[in-house]
């Protein structure tokens, strides 16, 4: 039996960015990787969906050459040059978190794990202890229990990125994160796209007025966004076509396809683990944990989308921080409840904190101060207006509470303003602070002006 001072299961972000700051530390770690390194997140998920991203901004800024001076230009898009360089870019990362894991000297086993008893797991035969476990596993891709819903042309994620063609059509059950972003990406590549979606808006987590000024922008390219939509049931027709039945206002529609991708979130990975051995509490919603990430058994921590706070690669990295100073009996300052995140479509949306709904939800009285991307001298430039950015201030202390940002570079914007919300920032401080000019980040300097 091979003794360590940690073990981790699960080799996505979470689980070997925490082998590696362990191993700094100087513990003894067995990272057990049962997939590709790097999991979901690099190989089925950020990384490779990101890459198609840019893809689609190129192919879109080039049907724009016009407004940048290129008369009569043309071009043809290459989908296997765009596959390759996707997975041109996942391999190089991939091959880098190995030279990092090597250099760190942490045990990495190939293969799935799963628990003997509370101190021990195993692999292969082979048996492997340590005094502390984490669970890393991540998550799946969930399924609508609808009729259909098993057929082989049902597509998910991991599948509409190993495509080898581009859709003719495309219909997308989900107008969450994923759903949104591969629908503006196929959109860009010239399919017609069509998303159905529960809720009353898309990206329910965000802020309403930034949902819908998204649905408007989509809507403008092209796509067709259908919400308060419950889809029913999946076939296809004699000529393999795809045909989605829903019901929306009281009323059964349908739409027909080439392709279908079911986006409808993910689930904690918790089968297969025996966690049944171990005393841990757990069930499909995913493992329960404490603020240390600590299970119901002191020892074992879960990490990530297996614990189901919040399925970001971002948060798995520092939640893996946190279990790991807990074994350390060390204290952090990790604010969880500031985490930035961020949709790629084209325009894309970055947001952290509160949104307004949840502010009156909780009583919070609050300041609101907004700023457009079409009165923004870099954005502009960049023939790029269509925007908006929205911050929130808690009125009680004028902080920082809440931004909301649909427009170019919104990702970054979102961090920038979760830069000043983990340092309590106020409104009059934020109105101290200069801004570099041009840029973007001078939405961010507008709204703080505009706030009433």
């Amino acid at each position: 039996m091979e003794k360590s001072d940690l073990i981790i299961i699960g080799a996505g972000p979470g689980g070997y960015e925490t082998a590696l700051a362990a191993a700094a530390e100087g513990l003894r770690v067995t990272l057990f990787n049962g997939g590709k390194l790097g999991g979901t997140c690099l190989n089925e998920g950020c990384i490779p969906t990101k890459c198609l991203c840019k893809n689609a901004e190129v192919v879109d800024t080039m049907r724009e050459g016009e407004v940048f001076g290129l008369d009569d230009f043309t071009f043809t898009l290459d989908f296997n040059q765009v596959i390759a360089r996707k997975e041109s870019v996942v391999d190089q990362l991939r091959a880098g978190i190995a030279t990092m894991l090597k250099s760190a000297k942490v045990n990495v086993v190939e293969a799935n794990a799963k628990f003997v008893n509370a101190h021990t797991v195993e692999a292969e035969g082979l048996q492997y202890t340590a005094d502390n476990i984490i669970i890393a596993t991540g998550s799946e891709s969930r399924s609508l229990p609808i009729e259909g819903h098993d057929l082989e042309c049902v597509k998910d994620s991991t599948a509409m990125l190993n495509l080898e063609y581009i859709p003719e059509s495309l219909t997308i059950i989900g107008g969450g994160v994923i759903g949104l972003e591969f629908a503006s990406i196929f959109a860009s590549f010239g399919s017609k796209v069509t998303v159905i979606e529960f809720m009353k808006q898309i990206l329910p987590p965000f802020d309403s007025d930034i949902a819908k000024r998204l649905k408007q922008s989509l809507s403008k390219r092209g796509i067709k966004i259908i919400t308060s939509a419950a889809a029913k049931k999946i076939e296809q027709n004699e000529n393999y076509e795809v045909v989605v039945t829903y019901e929306c206002k009281g009323k059964e529609e349908s739409v027909v396809s080439s392709d279908l991708l079911m986006a409808v979130g993910r689930a904690p990975r918790v089968d297969n683990l025996n966690l049944e051995a171990t005393g841990v509490e757990y069930s499909k919603r995913g493992i329960p944990v404490n603020e240390n990430m600590q299970t119901n058994v002191e020892h074992i921590y879960a990490i990530g989308d297996v614990n189901a706070r919040m399925m970001l690669a971002h948060v798995a990295t520092f939640q893996g921080y946190r279990a790991l100073h807990s074994i350390q009996k060390k204290s952090d300052d990790i604010r969880f409840d500031i985490v930035p995140s961020a949709v790629f479509t084209h325009p894309e949306c970055g947001m952290v904190g509160k949104t307004e709904e949840q502010c009156k939800a909780d009583g919070i009285e609050i300041l609101v101060g907004q700023s457009f991307f079409r009165a923004n001298g870099k954005a502009l430039t960049m023939a790029a207006p269509d925007g908006l950015c929205k911050l929130i201030f808690n009125k009680a202390d004028n902080k920082l509470i809440g931004a909301h940002i649909m427009g170019v570079e919104a990702a970054d914007l979102a961090q920038q303003c979760a830069d000043m919300m983990n340092r309590d920032t106020t409104l009059d401080e934020m109105k101290n602070i200069i801004f570099s000019h041009p840029s973007v980040s001078e939405v961010i300097m507008a709204a703080i002006h505009n706030v009433k």
